[in-house]
């Protein structure tokens, strides 16, 4: 029995039915989905101590209603894998992207960042800066856009020192679902740290021409309302400036990548991407 089969059958065990689906990720993480069950398992290079404290984190009382708890809140291993078991929730869809829930996100963010770190058990460094690192040395390419990003994420200046609160370490629109109420989901980079981290992907997006203006400042502004620490109201970008740049050079990092890996050309968001490298090495 392969891997995936596994893993449906243990959805079943859980009370998922009909048949499974497998769920495209960009990792070596495979996730599969049987009814109202998802099971992941998760990439080999995960450090199961590390996610055995996420999950146990994501499945207590100081965090419900803001991630999405387990099923089993202890990690299973399956065919050698360390493996978790979800209720389903409903990710935002395609035709929803112009009405996307921004302000929920932004609220729940807040809502994490503010949680007590004595309520939870003990955690690992948020995962963030690593995975910045990691996408960066990842590139395999030596051309001028893989020169350009190398330089532009090692040139960063030192950032200023934040806060070392709750923090999701890889938040994006993907990583809300909806049940019965929008919840995070995803807890690989679950872990303490700077919570200007979990701010820098959309402020990337903005500061490349990627999220408009208007809906920048929706987030931004339902974040600070509901008491959101990661950033100063009165200057955000004292803050998020360096872990913004960093993230603009990961997701650049990613982007050509996976056009060398796929044999085609940048598209147009990818190749923005890379010209906000270009004017962070001239700045």
């Amino acid at each position: 029995m392969g891997l995936e089969a596994e893993l449906a059958a243990v959805a079943g065990t859980y009370g998922g039915e009909g048949e499974p689906v497998r769920h495209q990720t960009r990792s070596d993480a495979v996730v599969v989905r049987r009814g109202q069950v998802v099971v992941k398992a998760h990439s080999a290079r995960e450090d199961v101590t590390d996610l055995r404290a996420r999950l146990r984190a994501c499945a207590s009382a100081g965090l419900s209603g803001v991630m999405l708890a387990p099923l089993e809140p202890e990690v299973l291993t399956v065919a050698g894998r360390a493996v978790t078991v979800w209720p389903a929730g409903r990710p935002i869809g395609r035709d929803e992207t112009d009405d996307a829930p921004w302000e929920e996100g932004a609220r729940l963010l807040a809502r994490l960042h503010a949680t007590p770190l004595t309520l939870l058990p003990p955690l690992p460094p948020a995962g963030g800066p690593a995975r910045a690192a990691r996408a960066v040395r990842r590139m395999k390419g030596d051309g001028p856009a893989e020169r350009l990003v190398r330089r532009a994420y090692g040139e960063l200046p030192e950032a200023e020192p934040g806060p070392a609160l709750l923090a999701h370490g890889d938040w994006h629109l993907g990583q809300l679902v909806w049940r019965e109420g929008w919840l995070l989901i995803d807890i690989d980079d679950l872990g303490v740290g700077d919570p200007a981290w979990d701010l820098s992907r959309p402020a990337a997006w903005y500061a490349a021409g990627l999220l408009e203006p208007e809906v920048w400042g929706r987030f931004l502004g339902a974040y600070l309302a509901a008491g959101g620490p990661a950033v100063d109201g009165a200057d955000p970008w004292r803050r998020l400036d360096v872990p913004a740049r960093a993230v603009t050079a990961q997701m650049a990092a990613v982007a050509l990548e996976s056009a060398r890996r796929e044999g085609r050309e940048l598209d147009e968001a990818e190749q923005s991407l890379v010209e906000a490298c270009s004017r962070i090495v001239r700045a």
